[in-house]
C-alpha cells in the first residue's frame, strides 16, 4: 500500500511525501521523497546521515557546540546531532518550505525529536547563499554539517555547483571557529579529486565509507562522509 501524504510545486520542481508498507520486510513503514518524479530520500537507508553528525562532531573540543545542518529531508542528520548533549544550538537550513513543514506538522518520523527539542530551529533559507554570505556568523559556529546535493558533481540545482570550489569551501571555513568542522555527505564513496579540493582550504581531511545493508539488493550499498578541519 503506498500513500502520497504531500504533493506540492517548488522553485525548484515538484516535490512529494510518501508513505508506504514494504511487505518484502514484515510491512514496515517507509517514508520517501520524491522530486520531479526521481527519488530523493528513504527512511530505509539513512546511516550515512547519521553518520554525518557522529564523525563530524567526534572531534570537536568544546563544551558547548554551536552547529548547522544544511538540508533538513527526513531529518536524521540533524536528529543525531541533538544526541549529542554538547549541542547548546542547532540551525537547520532548507529551501524547501514544504520538507520544513512535514517536520512542524509531525508527518515524519523524525518531526519530534527536532520540534520538541529547545536548541533546534528550522529555517527556511538557501543553504548556498547563506555559506556565501560573509558579512553573517563569521567564526561563530563549531560544525557545518551539509547533505543537499547527491554528490559534489551531482546537484540537486545546477546553481549548486559554484559552491564546491575553493571559493565556496573557503566562505564556509570562515564561518568556522578555530578547531571547527565542515562535514559533508556523498551518495557517493569519498572521491580523491574532491579530497584534494578539502585539503587545499582546510587543515585536515578525511573521507569515509559508510556501509549499510540493502534488504533489496541483499548486499551492503555505500555512501561518502567528507570531514575537514579547520585549525586556526
Amino acid at each position: 500500500m503506498l500513500e502520497e501524504l504531500d504533493y506540492q510545486q517548488t522553485p525548484l520542481g515538484a516535490i512529494s511525501l510518501r508513505r508506504r508498507i514494504e511487505p518484502r520486510l514484515n510491512d514496515r513503514i517507509v517514508y520517501e521523497v520524491i522530486m520531479n518524479g526521481e527519488y530523493l530520500m528513504s527512511s530505509l537507508f539513512y546511516e550515512a546521515e547519521v553518520q554525518l553528525s557522529y564523525l563530524g562532531l567526534a572531534s570537536l573540543r568544546g563544551e558547548k557546540l554551536n552547529v548547522v545542518v544544511g538540508g533538513l529531508g527526513l531529518g536524521y542528520t540533524a536528529a543525531a546531532a541533538l544526541e549529542d548533549d554538547r549541542v547548546e544550538t542547532l540551525k537547520v537550513i532548507d529551501v524547501m518550505e514544504p520538507v520544513i513543514s512535514w517536520h512542524l506538522k509531525g508527518m515524519v518520523p523524525m518531526a519530534k525529536a527536532l520540534t520538541l527539542d529547545e536548541r533546534c530551529s528550522l529555517v527556511h533559507d538557501d543553504f548556498f547563499a547563506w555559506a556565501m554570505n560573509d558579512e553573517i556568523e563569521q567564526d561563530s559556529l563549531d560544525a557545518i554539517l551539509l547533505d543537499i546535493d547527491h554528490s559534489p558533481e551531482h546537484w540537486l540545482n545546477e546553481a549548486n555547483e559554484g559552491f564546491y570550489s575553493r571559493k565556496g569551501l573557503a566562505a564556509i571555513k570562515a564561518k568556522l571557529k578555530p578547531g571547527g568542522v565542515f562535514g559533508l555527505w556523498s551518495d557517493d564513496e569519498p572521491d580523491e579529486t574532491f579530497t584534494r579540493l578539502l585539503a587545499s582550504v582546510f587543515d585536515e581531511v578525511e573521507g569515509s565509507i559508510i556501509s549499510f545493508e540493502n534488504p533489496y539488493q541483499e548486499t551492503l550499498s555505500t555512501n561518502g562522509v567528507y570531514v575537514a578541519k579547520k585549525r586556526s
